[in-house]
């Protein structure tokens, strides 16, 4: 059961990292909206495969993160990286996207949510990796990113978590504005 804090719910989003990938670390949406309820989660809702999911909570968000990690541990048997964060940080990390409506593909727009702010991160030489067309943006919670291109040939996307110095996990600004949506029908 979850650490209880305070009474009344808040609304959070959790995304997982590494799941579903390649055929390893299946966790099926249905299974994880189970587990969140089993967890005193109410009113979870998931987005895709990747492991996102919004849910109101009274539980303290500190130990949530761990808490979700080990209970998918023990039931099936590998233990994602979890962020969680409250819907007032998911919609500032929306609002603050620099590029939103600005360019012309927003596929091309992704956002990495950091796990804490990357104080220590080599922002010179994720400006030297990045190149001509791409951009980022860093703030306290989030790494913004423009690959005209497509991350998959970015030598930035492949390097930015070990430059940032932080644990993060990124989505595409489609899935972030999803999440968003679901976001505002639980609030």
């Amino acid at each position: 059961m979850l650490v209880r804090y305070a009474p009344g719910m808040d609304t959070m989003v959790a995304l997982l990292r590494g799941i579903n990938v390649g055929g390893k670390n299946r966790l099926p949406m249905q299974d994880l909206r189970e587990l969140l309820t089993e967890l005193g989660c109410e009113d979870v809702k998931t987005y895709i495969q990747s492991g996102n999911a919004v849910f109101r909570c009274d539980a303290d968000i500190v130990a949530l993160p761990k808490l979700i990690c080990s209970a998918i541990e023990e039931r099936f048997g590998f233990g994602p990286q979890v962020l969680v964060m409250t819907a007032s940080r998911f919609e500032s990390i929306v609002a603050g996207n620099p590029f939103a409506g600005k360019v012309a593909d927003p596929r091309s727009v992704h956002v990495s949510f950091l796990e804490e702010e990357a104080i220590a991160a080599d922002v010179e030489r994720m400006h030297s990796e990045c190149k001509d067309n791409e951009s980022f943006r860093l703030t306290k919670h989030a790494l913004y990113f423009h690959a005209p291109d497509g991350i998959g040939r970015s030598a930035f996307a492949s390097k930015a978590e070990k430059l940032l110095g932080v644990a993060a996990t990124g989505r595409n600004w489609r899935t972030v504005c999803k999440i968003a949506d679901i976001l505002r029908s639980v609030v």
